[in-house]
């Protein structure tokens, strides 16, 4: 009775079996790559090339420090008007902000004293030159009185550098002019403000950002791939699906004690002003691997059942399911580290729809 119990079930496995084997033959030579499908498929010789590899970083956004002007006061006094604000472009010479001052009366004391001085020392040397010529008085009184001319007019040229210098005018306003053309990056001034006339913090900064710096933090393990001159991306929340493109310029030596990191300078052209300073950015750094591997298109590799695979083209009657080990995948290239021989034809596009139709 056990016997012929399991009889029928043997033999609808031998049947499955045998239909299975000489089905499996016919399933592989029966699909073709049609004209239509070769047209709008694509197809990449597999090529031997230098494994690149990506470093990641975080960093920010910041002005060039040697087109970057800090802007501190001269004197002490009560802030009475402020022209600009944050972000505002700003030519060389506008004036950015006004402050009565007491200081700068007394500069223009000083001056006007000054003025009076080199007057009087003057006519002293013309009175002692007529009384030299009448012999009533000396070489010596001459002498005398020359020296008092050539240090009045000292102390006059003295003053008048200092209104060149801090641009004073006539009264007790004083303005704070750009002393550069720039944008307003910085603003640390308020109105009706009272400021002391040893203040050590800027009033204002004021930045060219035609071109940018992006400063990376780089970890201590990736300091050796950070060279000078390698290429780097840079990307912004504020524009995520743009990138900007440098290279490194420099690294600075100096470790970060908190960080533990060192940083890394990108300089980036900025034509439109876009990038602004202190914008949080990410900084790809590319750099190449001494390896070379078989290197394809990222769309060419299909990802099925927890393996990679590519389709490998030979004749639009031939094409083969191929199991790969992929290396690496940067961007639109992947490295292949087995199951690939330069010179071999992959399809690039249309491959998930091609493996479908051969697998399923």
């Amino acid at each position: 009775m056990t016997v012929i119990r399991y009889l029928p079930l043997a033999f609808a496995a031998f049947v499955l079996f045998g239909c299975h084997q000489t089905e499996a033959p016919e399933l592989a030579t029966a699909f073709a790559l049609s004209d239509t499908m070769m047209a709008r498929s694509g197809f990449e010789k597999v090529a031997m090339q230098p494994v690149k590899n990506e470093i990641r970083l975080f960093g920010k956004i910041a002005a060039d420090n040697n087109k970057t002007a800090q802007v501190y006061p001269v004197v002490g006094g009560v802030v009475t008007s402020i022209n600009v604000e944050l972000g505002d472009y700003l030519r060389e010479g506008q004036v950015m902000a006004t402050i009565q001052s007491s200081e700068v009366a007394q500069f223009q004391k000083e001056r006007l004293d000054a003025l009076s001085e080199v007057a009087v020392a003057e006519k002293n040397l013309s009175v002692a030159n007529d009384l030299y010529k009448g012999k009533l008085n000396s070489e010596r009184d001459v002498a005398v009185a020359e020296k008092q001319v050539e240090n009045a007019r000292a102390e006059l040229a003295r003053v008048n550098d200092i209104y060149k210098i801090y641009n004073l005018k006539a009264g007790s306003v004083y303005n704070v002019v750009a002393p550069i053309s720039g944008f307003v990056i910085t603003k640390r001034i308020n109105q009706n403000e009272q400021l002391p006339s040893d203040l050590a913090e800027p009033l204002f900064s004021i930045a060219e950002i035609n071109e940018v710096w992006a400063l990376a933090n780089v970890n201590e393990s990736d300091i050796s791939n950070i060279k000078v001159g390698v290429e780097a991306t840079v990307k912004t929340l504020a524009f995520p699906g743009e990138l900007f493109r440098g290279k490194i310029d420099k690294v600075f030596n100096a470790i970060d004690p908190e960080t533990r990191s060192i940083k890394a300078r990108v300089k980036i052209a900025n034509p439109d002003f876009r990038l602004k300073p202190e914008m949080n950015c990410t900084v790809s750094v590319h750099y190449t691997e001494p390896d070379s591997l078989p290197a394809v298109k990222s769309s060419a590799v299909i990802f099925d059942k927890s393996k990679n695979w590519v389709m490998v083209f030979k004749d639009k009657h031939n094409i083969e399911t191929r199991l790969v080990t992929v290396y690496r995948q940067l961007g639109d290239l992947t490295y292949i580290s087995s199951g690939l021989a330069p010179g071999e034809t992959v399809i690039t596009d249309n491959s998930l729809l091609i493996y479908d139709a051969i697998n399923d």
